[in-house]
């Protein structure tokens, strides 16, 4: 698969293996452990929600200190995620690089357009730009802007994140309700969240699963390793498919020997949108002999909210479209 296919997953599926979650933000424990089909296959999910308490100081998982004098009143979204989570926490981003705030479950595209957009795009978001915001708080993605922080500390608090799993955005979210003071907001999103995985896990389906992302015929696979998503599917699903690193993917010969029932596809856009994924990928002979294809259990999705989202709403989205169409 292409560099430029490669790099773009990077910016909305960042593989990075968390820890159990700790202070703030810590999960149950017993929803990290592994099975047969990937993390978290065999273990049940509590529905259990410990409080939230208010604080001007938190710890996150991957043991980054945030300190704020007062509740933040104006965040700066560099990534999806914090959307997300604002969303959650009935709050709104003072500016945003995303546009998952355009989804219908979030504001929708007149309220969305509403809110400033961050210049520089999501790889090279303006430093000046997020300044004239005026934030109490800035957060971004560790790996990709980080090196923004020389250029913001002294003016604001900028906050790296890093989620590589569904149990680091509730963690980041348990955070972030008690930097704001929105602990009811927080814990009421979480047991949501839980009690829909919980759920989805009593019905699991036997099914073949498999989510494919790109720009064309030069796909990849998300995997459960890679992409908090994907994290899901082996809860809900037959998902055998693990990450073979960043140069490596599958090809439509391996995926049509795995017999795949149902299979989700996120088209990436660079620049104008120039068709689906799916249809550029129909032009290969091999694709009409996947059973999905074959019958009719090809999905299309929203990439803002299966790639980017990765907070608590969106994979709440991605459980509901995913176990519809695993029926």
């Amino acid at each position: 698969m292409p560099r430029t296919v490669l790099k773009a997953r990077r910016w909305v599926a960042t593989a990075v293996l968390g820890g159990l979650l700790v202070g703030c933000g810590s999960a149950d424990p017993a929803d990290d452990s592994e099975g047969e089909g990937g993390r978290g296959a065999t273990s049940r999910t509590s529905v259990e929600v410990r409080p939230i308490e208010a604080a001007r100081e938190i710890t996150d998982a991957r043991n980054i200190t945030v300190s704020l004098a007062k509740p933040p009143e104006k965040v700066v979204c560099l990534v999806a995620l914090c959307d997300d989570i604002l969303a959650e926490l009935g709050m709104t981003p003072a500016a945003t690089n995303s546009a998952l705030l355009a989804h219908p479950k979030f504001l929708g595209k007149e309220q969305a357009a509403k809110i400033p957009v961050v210049p520089g795009g999501f790889l090279s978001p303006e430093a000046e730009a997020i300044l004239s915001y005026e934030p109490d708080l800035v957060i971004g993605l560790e790996d990709t802007h980080g090196k923004l922080a020389p250029a913001l500390k002294g003016a604001t608090t900028f906050w790296p994140v890093q989620p590589g799993t569904w149990q680091d955005s509730v963690g980041y979210l348990r955070d972030l309700a008690a930097l704001t003071g929105r602990t009811a907001q927080g814990e009421k999103a979480e047991r949501t969240f839980r009690t829909r995985l919980a759920e989805a896990e009593k019905h699991r389906s036997d099914a073949t699963a498999l989510i494919i992302f790109g720009s064309d015929e030069n796909f990849g696979v998300a995997t459960p390793e890679t992409d908090v998503a994907a994290g899901l599917f082996p809860k809900i699903s037959h998902y055998p498919w693990k990450s073979r690193g960043v140069d490596g993917t599958y090809s439509l010969e391996e995926i049509l020997a795995r017999d795949v029932d149902v299979l989700f596809v996120e088209t990436l856009s660079f620049g104008a949108p120039d068709g689906k994924l799916s249809d550029k990928l129909a032009k290969n002979p091999l694709w009409s002999q996947i059973p999905a294809v074959k019958n009719g259990k090809v999905i299309e999705v929203d990439s803002e909210v299966w790639a980017k989202g990765r907070g608590t709403r969106s994979l709440g989205l991605v459980l509901d479209e995913a176990t519809a169409a695993l029926r």
